[in-house]
């Protein structure tokens, strides 16, 4: 990393006699860790260095970046946290880890770890640069809920993620669409898992834009590949591991060092922009979607309210977003 050491991603390393007296971590897993107070780690994504009594192998790194493994290794440390003099490089690190959808630790200078990749902190610079994004293609797709929809794919070359636009009825300059932002997921969207009420809203959005293009009106379903409200499926998955054990979705990926909430609204914006929509009625109970699409620039007139019920699975999960998340009820 530029300006900064040489850092192993714990998950993925395959060097198994590596060993570093430093590992990186994020501060919520460093408060699980007792390192850091509940303050200090209001910023679950931010950079904790710690240093151990002894030197940190694979084997003793990969409890402190798993939580999964607590329980069959409870005692950790002692572990003392110390300065990061490379904060930028740090905060990069951290980043890089959550884009590549990898548990955010890693071992600091390590030794036998093989060759290095050179990464800078400007390297994030091109994957926030939504003026990169571009209309790769479109097509006629008939959907269940209209079959006179039309498919729009976005691309960028500095993201390998492939959004998508789905458009029902006909695009009418003069009428302001119906817009649900709809972030990927794999188990509720397709395998219809209960956990999470994904599939309904997705179903039920599509059903609300095809009612819109019968009066003469239109919508537009953007589909954001964010799986796991931006920390990919496998971490998504982890979570649920530590739901079962009693936490929370909030808390279960602070354990994991993650954000709650790393999905990227902005890209939505640009998608809108290059369709030639500027102002919108969106359907959502998130404020950040309002929040983040106004400040982007898309003005929206109208946000209309898209709650499904709940059923035993997904009841605290959506009781979280609500009290926890500050979803909306209305």
């Amino acid at each position: 990393m530029d300006n900064g050491p040489v850092l192993l991603p714990v998950e993925t390393a395959i060097a198994a006699d590596a060993t570093a007296s430093q590992m990186l971590i994020s501060a919520a897993r460093a408060a699980t860790l007792k390192l850091a107070n509940q303050r200090d780690a209001a910023e679950p994504h931010a950079p904790v260095l710690i240093r151990g009594a002894d030197s940190f192998t694979l084997n003793s790194a990969r409890p402190i970046a798993d939580p999964a493994l607590d329980l069959a290794n409870p005692l950790k440390g002692p572990f003392k946290a110390e300065k990061i003099e490379w904060h930028s490089a740090a905060v990069a690190a951290m980043e890089l880890a959550r884009i590549a959808g990898i548990l955010p630790a890693f071992m600091a200078d390590p030794e036998n770890a093989g060759e290095a990749e050179r990464v800078s902190a400007t390297d994030l610079d091109a994957w926030s640069d939504t003026s990169q994004i571009s209309i790769a293609t479109r097509a006629r797709l008939p959907v269940a809920a209209a079959d006179d929809a039309q498919i729009i794919a976005f691309r960028s070359a500095d993201d390998t993620r492939e959004h998508v636009a789905l458009i029902i009825g006909e695009q009418d300059s003069a009428r302001e669409p119906l817009v649900r932002l709809h972030s990927e997921c794999l188990t509720g969207d397709i395998l219809g898992s209960l956990k999470c009420d994904c599939g309904p809203q997705l179903d039920a959005a599509l059903g609300a834009m095809a009612d819109e293009a019968k009066s003469g009106g239109w919508g537009v379903l953007l589909y954001l590949r964010q799986e796991g409200r931006g920390i990919g499926l496998v971490n998504k998955l982890r979570a649920y591991q530590l739901q079962d054990q009693g936490f929370d979705t909030v808390d279960a990926n602070r354990r994991l060092g993650l954000p709650d909430e790393a999905r990227d609204f902005p890209v939505a914006a640009r998608m809108l922009e290059l369709i030639g929509v500027r102002s919108i009625r969106l359907m959502t109970n998130n404020p950040k979607k309002v929040d983040a699409l106004t400040g982007a620039g898309v003005i929206i007139s109208e946000r209309v309210q898209h709650q499904l019920p709940d059923n035993p699975h997904n009841r605290q999960y959506l009781a979280t977003k609500r009290d926890r998340s500050g979803h909306l009820l209305k």
